[in-house]
């Protein structure tokens, strides 16, 4: 295979993000723009494009097997990982519990849109098929391990919040309804498919305008330790699985890609709306999206592309 030209690669998607940072800070296009935007995305647009991806084409279950088992362990190692920060020794207790709790859920979750931008154009159809069923298996599972020490700290009711997901509820339906040997009629194909598009150009533009850091200073320790598990870690966790579950190109692609991207936007909404310290959420996930940049082409360096 040629080599790759990371920066002509990640570039569409890195230009989205500083042109949404552009408009929010230098022009009327402010905060009170996008924070709608968000909303739109998260709870319309992006469920739509989750359900076209996984819809479109019968999954292989047989052929995905690997690959969603590969996927499931990797995410769950990182999620181990992440809970066992406040148990080390010395670096543990000094960690601020509270802030812990509410940020803890950035280590593992992940940037569906630009997952599934940089995939379809890596691996074609076929790796963006992969990387849909995997965001739809891993959806699920992230949340649950977000949202449940969360609702424990706050006092709220978990499966309240796992059943309103509309990421959660959007997979569920396409699942099922790929399952079910079920296909969107064609009149509709079209309609869809555009949604799906403005899903991850707006995504994108939204997540650079809600770029914040300047409450990372007040929990540098919990930043970096969260950071490195995000961008070093997972990376290489991910190069394992692939080793382990002897993956395809395609598949491998699908999961470097999907274990080295910047942590999901949608963390700030998830923790502001559970009563934690969103400030400190928006930074990580600013410094994340920046790392991104970093963290991609060094995770597709270790499977050689």
């Amino acid at each position: 295979m040629l080599p790759v030209n990371y920066l002509e690669l990640l570039f569409p998607d890195f230009a989205l993000i500083v042109l949404g940072y552009v408009l929010c800070r230098f022009t009327p296009i402010n905060r009170s723009v996008w924070q709608p935007v968000e909303q739109l995305v998260y709870y319309l647009l992006f469920p739509v494009l989750l359900f076209h991806s996984i819809t479109r084409n019968p999954i292989q279950w047989g052929e995905a097997s690997q690959l969603l088992g590969a996927g499931v362990l990797g995410g769950l190692l990182g999620v181990l990982l992440t809970y066992s920060l406040p148990h080390l020794p010395f670096l543990g207790s000094r960690i601020d519990a509270r802030s812990y709790v509410g940020a803890a859920q950035v280590a593992f979750r992940f940037n569906s849109f630009i997952a599934l931008a940089l995939v379809s154009r890596l691996a074609g159809p076929d790796g963006l098929l992969y990387v849909s069923v995997l965001i739809g298996v891993s959806v699920p599972m992230v949340n649950v391990a977000a949202v449940w020490p969360m609702a424990r700290g706050s006092e709220q009711h978990f499966l309240s919040h796992l059943l309103r997901n509309p990421l959660i509820i959007s997979t569920v339906c396409a699942l099922l309804f790929n399952a079910a040997g079920l296909k969107i009629p064609a009149l509709l194909e079209a309609p869809v498919a555009r949604i799906g598009a403005a899903s991850i150009a707006l995504g994108l533009m939204a997540a650079g305008a809600g770029l914040k850091l300047g409450a990372l200073a007040s929990n540098k320790l919990l930043a970096g330790e969260l950071l490195l598990i995000r961008h070093a870690i997972q990376p290489l966790i991910a190069f394992t699985m692939i080793r382990l579950f002897n993956l395809n190109q395609p598949q491998a692609i699908a999961l470097m890609a999907f274990s080295s991207l910047p942590t999901a936007s949608s963390c700030y909404v998830l923790a502001v709306r559970m009563g934690y310290e969103g400030s400190f959420v928006a930074s990580l996930i600013s410094l994340s999206t920046m790392l991104g940049a970093l963290s991609l082409p060094f995770g597709l360096w270790l499977i050689g592309i």
